[in-house]
């Protein structure tokens, strides 16, 4: 999608109540965002919004990317995002091999991610983690008054949602998922993008496209200067 050069409207403020959804959708979608949201969307700065092509929005603030979507769809972070905290979103590694493909846009595929140097989620046992008492009431992350869900207003709190120390994410993501690649022996994130298969899938098919279009390092996107 942003294998070109990129060449955007002039910045667009937006209005307070599309900003809110927009931090409200940033922190629903990224529950590991929300110690971090004033640092990403400070409430007393404005939101600017940049048209590109194909339906593409790209949301700014002070200069700096944040976010984009395509025709109103799920707000993905800009690399720029996640290079700032690389913990907030989910994760999947290519190995080595898979590098060089990855960043000339090419298609993702399953072998990158199920050979030695990929990595695929590890789920979480979640009751056996909680031992049965405050974890287990909030499981499920959201809507059932458990203790996981503080600070409901502005973000879900998922228990167990994130990495473990080995950088393995905590549950299995699904088809239509954003998610970033990151790439072995490498310690910024490599590209942002949508699951075309589900993770689990991934482990149990080996083969197939995974992500297609994606954000990566050195595209159009990255480029593109928004000051």
């Amino acid at each position: 999608m942003f294998k070109k050069d990129l060449h955007g409207s002039p910045k667009q403020k937006l209005k307070s109540s599309i900003q809110r959804s927009i931090r409200q959708s940033m922190l629903t979608t990224y529950p590991l965002l929300t110690p971090h949201i004033d640092e990403v969307l400070p409430k007393k700065h404005s939101l600017e919004q940049v048209k590109l092509p194909e339906r593409v929005a790209l949301y700014v603030i002070d200069g700096q990317p944040i976010a984009y979507q395509q025709d109103n769809g799920v707000l993905l972070p800009h690399l720029r995002l996640v290079h700032r905290f690389p913990q907030c979103f989910p994760t999947i590694r290519i190995d080595r091999g898979a590098i060089r493909f990855v960043l000339s846009g090419a298609t993702l595929m399953a072998p990158g991610l199920t050979s030695k140097g990929g990595r695929l989620p590890i789920p979480v046992d979640r009751d056996a983690a909680a031992g049965g008492n405050k974890e287990e009431s909030g499981k499920e992350g959201k809507g059932d008054g458990g203790e996981g869900d503080e600070d409901e207003e502005e973000g879900v709190k998922v228990p167990n949602e994130g990495p473990d120390e080995d950088g393995h994410w905590s549950r299995e993501l699904e088809k239509g998922e954003p998610v970033v690649v990151m790439a072995e022996g490498k310690e910024e994130a490599a590209a942002v993008g949508i699951l075309t298969m589900g993770t689990k899938e991934i482990k149990e098919k080996g083969k197939g496209p995974v992500m297609e279009e994606a954000h990566f390092l050195g595209d159009g996107l990255w480029r593109l200067n928004v000051e």
